[in-house]
């Protein structure tokens, strides 16, 4: 039987339940379309400050009272920013989740903004910022993203100092309201819940709100992509390197998984093994893969020291390479472990309301669908290692972009 129900609600807002069978709790997940690509230019950090003010008080409940009503619920909420999304997130014990949902959906439509809470909201995200000084792995994250994407789409969830600064509360609460609509707003219930009872409440608590989101558009031709060094006299190197990779609704998208799976799928992916377990050039070293509705990124890392950060560069950039060639494709044995990495991910992510709930919600947004667990390990199974080995004879890293933070600039490897 399937679980999982869709609907549009009377706001224009889209509504997906899971119901999960032995599950007390439900998680939410609420994405409203007010994410960092949409900000102002001149107030870049406003998402930043927009995530920490839903957290400090709505309607007649000022930031203590707020706090107080979750707890009192056993709720823990947060908020988070995305690229195209203000996600607000919940876990709860079902039978609250009625009297919850007026606190959650007040948290956008009605939140306080006052004035007293603004100065401590700038300063909290202007120190965020700062910490980068001592994060330089985040650090090195945020360049390669600033220089691999096309604006708006490279900003990070941040901001600047600079925009933060340019933040005033009229403009900053005008600007929410104006975006936060609830045409292309996803909201997402799993675990102990009824659609249609859920559809009810939400239709009641949304009955005034209107409006519909404008597409996020980009160009592509204004990438910086290319190799770029930012100099800090550690001993310490980060290096960060993104490639294209299929976006979510491509057929590509899963062998692409399994080949991330292969590269680092724990202490028996390649590049632990290559840079890290038989040259011992590094501390650490990933790869990843994250998709949207538009594009997809394989981002690859590596920290190292100055003396060894040439060489750590140079394997990396032989691993990722060789996967692709004739003389690297994936083994029986590598396709097996990473198949079942994948589906014990799978396993674990089922286990948590929560983190249902946001796979739900980010499955409309990239797919217009959502999929079901038995249906991503479908998917799973699906693949065969002949048609991943077949998907990398034609994959190729096109444009790469690469970011080394340290002493020193390196010579990429041509």
């Amino acid at each position: 039987m399937d679980r999982i129900s869709a609907a549009t609600l009377a706001s224009g807002a889209t509504l997906i339940t899971e119901n999960i069978p032995g599950m007390k709790s439900v998680g939410l997940t609420w994405l409203v379309p007010v994410g960092v690509a949409r900000e102002p230019m001149d107030r870049l950090g406003s998402s930043a400050m927009w995530s920490e003010l839903l957290l400090r008080g709505s309607t007649d409940l000022d930031s203590r009272q707020q706090a107080d009503a979750f707890d009192a619920l056993g709720a823990s909420r947060g908020t988070k920013s995305e690229t195209f999304f203000q996600s607000i997130s919940a876990t709860l014990l079902g039978s609250h989740l009625e009297e919850a949902l007026p606190l959650i959906t007040d948290m956008v439509l009605r939140p306080r903004m006052d004035d007293d809470a603004i100065e401590p909201s700038r300063d909290l995200c202007i120190q965020s910022i700062e910490s980068l000084a001592d994060d330089p792995q985040g650090r090195v994250m945020h360049i390669l993203r600033e220089k691999h994407a096309a604006p708006p789409i490279n900003r990070s969830s941040l901001g600047t100092i600079e925009g933060l600064r340019a933040i005033n509360a009229v403009e900053l609460r005008a600007d929410w309201r104006r975006l936060a609509l609830p045409g292309g707003s996803i909201f997402a219930i799993a675990g102990d819940v009824d659609h249609n009872q859920a559809a009810d409440w939400l239709n009641t608590l949304l009955r005034n709100w209107s409006g519909v989101a404008s597409t996020v558009e980009w160009s592509d031709a204004s990438r910086v992509r290319g190799v770029h060094h930012e100099h800090d006299d550690t001993n310490q190197v980060h290096i960060a390197i993104a490639h294209d990779a299929p976006a979510e609704p491509s057929p590509d998208a899963w062998p692409e998984r399994l080949v991330t799976a292969v590269l680092s799928g724990g202490m028996s992916g390649r590049l632990f093994t290559e840079v890290r377990e038989k040259r011992s050039l590094c501390y650490s070293v990933w790869a990843s893969y994250g998709t949207d509705a538009r594009y997809g990124r394989t981002i690859a890392y590596v920290g190292t020291t100055p003396e060894r950060a040439q060489e750590s560069i140079d394997v990396l950039m032989h691993e990722l390479r060789k996967i692709n060639t004739p003389q690297g494709r994936i083994t029986q044995d590598e396709f097996r472990r990473a198949v079942a990495g994948m589906k014990s991910r799978l396993v674990f992510s089922g286990e948590s309301t929560g983190a249902r709930a946001s796979a739900l919600a980010h499955d409309w947004h990239k797919l217009g669908g959502a999929r079901s667990l038995d249906e991503l390990a479908a998917a799973v199974d699906a693949l065969t290692l002949s048609a991943v080995n077949d998907y990398l004879a034609r994959r190729s890293l096109g444009d790469i972009t690469c970011v080394s933070l340290g002493p020193a600039p390196l010579q990429f490897p041509g």
